[in-house]
């Protein structure tokens, strides 16, 4: 189940990523993938934002409380997409520190220029500078001239330093070294193995590179389509080795409960069939249930085997009911951000968790 959860997080990233890029298809395509892997409340509130909506937010949403993070509006200029010829940047702010960072960008000679960083300099050196130059440049917060070409060469900095081997033929190259920006036609050695926006969406969004990954070749985009990819795998053969851990797993799992018995306890709020006495753990004192026979089954060394069992279903448990208690309030909010609704915001503020509340408690007492 928590390889299903990741799946669908990764899903729920992708799609925001497309509806960002206009790619409504693509988006509610992986929105639904996400929701028949593991049904969230993040995917079930864009879904119905995208059936009421068309894609499109509705304008002033968020100026209740901008400040918080939440998805950007969209320009209503379709002719042109690039954040850096949009008609509507030319009357945004930005401030002389701001112009000045930006031309300082465009004057460095190398990529450890642009990072700010010795030619020594440790990945976690680069991981650093890469963050916060990718925070300050980037054309959501700086509206200077130039930011978002300025955004651009430091992710394309990074990607290339990040990558051991191309790095060390970039130190070889010594005069030669070439500026991002540069695209002559023997600057191909140098180019970064992903876009500048997907790596963002990496270090900042907790997602992964869209579907169709930007890889840029002589200043040119070109998209490479994993989809196309895939498709090339067709076959009898391949498809009867895809589907044979499946069918193994059914297998597996139907022998499993054949030959396993009930389990001595259960964990319910309340006595049921063949679970009528109600027991406490000895460490957690976790509430747990048992049939009339337990206490000639289970004594000395068994006993406190078999807590420690209950006490981890138990956080188990909680853990997962806190994912989807986390889930369910982060979904309020992030409704109430696309749609500018105050009430929902401060109710989605009020919202209890009582049992990431009780986790926190139990994990405190354990090493308190």
């Amino acid at each position: 189940m928590e390889v299903n959860r990741d799946e669908a997080e990764r899903c729920i990233d992708i799609a925001t990523a497309a509806l960002t890029n206009d790619q409504p298809e693509k988006a509610q395509r992986f929105l639904g993938k996400a929701q028949r892997l593991f049904p969230t409340e993040k995917a079930k509130v864009l879904l119905e934002l995208i059936a009421k909506n068309g894609f499109t937010p509705r304008q002033g949403g968020h100026s209740d409380f901008s400040g918080a993070a939440g998805p950007r509006q969209r320009q209503s200029n379709s002719e042109d997409t690039r954040p850096e010829e949009k008609s509507s940047d030319t009357s945004k702010s930005y401030s002389a520190d701001q112009l000045d960072a930006v031309r300082r960008i465009k004057q460095c000679k190398d990529f450890y220029e642009i990072l700010g960083v010795q030619a020594d300099a440790s990945e976690d050196e680069l991981k650093r500078s890469y963050r916060k130059l990718a925070l300050k440049f980037h054309p959501d917060k700086n509206h200077a001239p130039g930011a978002t070409e300025a955004f651009k060469a430091i992710g394309n900095a990074y990607s290339l330093l990040s990558n051991a081997n191309k790095r060390q033929q970039y130190d070889q190259c010594g005069d030669e070294k070439r500026h991002p920006s540069s695209h002559s036609p023997d600057n191909g050695n140098f180019e970064p193995d992903i876009s500048p926006e997907d790596l963002f969406n990496m270090f900042f969004g907790g997602g992964y590179p869209s579907s169709n990954a930007n890889v840029y070749t002589n200043g040119r985009m070109r998209y490479q389509r994993r989809e196309g990819r895939e498709r090339q795998r067709e076959g009898g053969l391949a498809l009867f080795v895809q589907v044979m851990p499946i069918i193994i797993l059914v297998i597996v799992s139907a022998l499993s409960q054949i030959m396993v018995n009930s389990p001595p306890y259960s964990l319910s709020f309340r006595p049921s069939a063949g679970y009528t006495q109600r027991r406490l753990t000895e460490n957690l004192k976790v509430p747990y249930y048992v049939g009339e026979q337990f206490s000639r089954e289970f004594t000395g060394l068994n006993l406190r085997n078999l807590e420690r069992t209950v006490e981890d279903d138990y956080v188990s448990n909680l853990r997962n009911n806190c994912w989807k208690e986390k889930q369910q309030k982060e979904g309020m909010l992030y409704r109430a951000r696309y749609f500018g609704d105050n009430d929902l915001y401060q109710r989605a503020q009020r919202a209890r968790t009582p049992s990431c509340a009780k986790l926190s408690e139990i994990t405190a007492s354990l090493h308190g």
